[in-house]
């Protein structure tokens, strides 16, 4: 049985971690202090298209995050 569209997004936990991986890349600005490894237990390589959306969501939030501040500061 083939599941609906919504349910099959980040069903998985490679899924899922590609998605926090590319979110938190954007989020916090300073280099990685280990790389990521070729031997890593989640295959980011596989699931690129959720880093990809993880790193999409970061910049909307970094831009959600500036104009807060713009309101609250001036």
């Amino acid at each position: 049985m083939k599941l609906p569209p919504i349910r099959e997004f980040m069903n998985s936990p490679s899924e899922f971690h590609a998605f926090v991986i590319g979110c938190l890349e954007v989020l916090c600005p300073w280099r990685p202090r280990i790389p990521i490894s070729p031997d890593y237990p989640f295959d980011i390589k596989r699931e690129y298209h959720y880093y990809l959306a993880g790193r999409a969501a970061a910049v909307i939030a970094w831009i959600i995050i500036a104009k807060l501040i713009q309101v609250v500061f001036f």
